[in-house]
């Protein structure tokens, strides 16, 4: 019996010291703060048109792409690019692509411009002004 009680006390002993915990942790892992921003999509999940943190000469920026479809169903391709220097939006159509430098932001919408050429962008809605013509697109899931 006495064997029994000292190996079980022995037991504890060991596991007493075993299990010490060290509260500083690992001084070899260096941790980092995660400062990326992530867009989600409506499902939750991070927007797959979005190509977060472009390296351009050691600058960061974000290029996103979405498909716009206009009030005759003609698609057309939006490239918006948030480079610190400058805002552009990139708008593809029968093999021509216009690109288009921000001039003004408001509250609720942004304005892209570059000579006879003005775009509009107001949520899930483009209004595209190229001389006297207006073109009205909406944003598209395809």
């Amino acid at each position: 019996m006495k064997k029994g009680i000292l190996i079980a006390a022995s037991f504890l002993a060991i596991s007493q010291i075993s299990c010490k915990k060290n509260e500083s942790g690992n001084k070899g892992i260096v941790k980092t703060e995660n400062s990326e921003q992530i867009v989600l999509a409506d499902d939750g999940k991070a927007d797959s048109t979005i190509a977060y943190n472009v390296d351009v000469n050691g600058k960061k920026t974000i290029k996103t792409d979405y498909v716009y479809k206009a009030t005759d169903g003609t698609l057309v391709k939006v490239v918006y690019d948030y480079n610190p220097e400058k805002r552009t939006l990139k708008v593809t159509n029968n093999n021509k692509t216009f690109v288009l430098e921000k001039s003004e932001a408001r509250t609720n919408e942004t304005i892209y411009e570059k000579a006879d050429m003005k775009a509009i962008v107001k949520g899930d809605s483009l209004i595209i002004h190229q001389g006297d013509n207006i073109i009205e697109l909406v944003k598209t899931k395809i």
